[in-house]
């Protein structure tokens, strides 16, 4: 499955009834980026719990739990794509120049302390997200 079809199949899943919800001075779209905020939180915590009861409880690591939890953060992500505009493929591309740009083709502690903000966010802006 291509990121596209898996976006497009994931946001029909999403609720969108936001008359529960207590924020009326919100647009839907930033009730939609808060939903998703919140759930890629809230999935990343259940992601780190599952190592902590490994590393510190010694139960055996969950491998297929974690790829679930997984899962649950792309559709999250899903919902900030769309209501962002943006593609999978776009961000992963962006992404990539920002960490060549930062650290060439490998990893240092010296380039990770002095990073570059100015630069990297020119990078970044100067890619459209289309």
């Amino acid at each position: 499955m291509d990121s596209r079809k898996y976006m497009s199949d994931a946001i029909r899943t999403e609720s969108r009834d936001f008359d529960a919800m207590n924020t009326r001075l919100l647009d839907d779209g930033v009730k939609r980026l808060l939903h998703a905020g919140i759930g890629i939180s809230t999935e990343a915590g259940e992601f780190l719990d599952a190592l902590k009861k490994h590393i510190f409880y010694g139960k055996e690591l969950d491998r297929v739990n974690l790829a679930e939890e997984l899962g649950d953060l792309f559709w999250y992500m899903a919902i900030v794509g769309d209501e962002l505009g943006i593609k999978f493929e776009d961000v992963m591309e962006r992404n990539i120049t920002k960490l060549k740009a930062r650290y060439g083709e490998k990893f240092s502690e010296e380039k990770a302390d002095k990073r570059d903000l100015e630069s990297e966010r020119k990078i970044l802006e100067g890619q459209a997200f289309n």
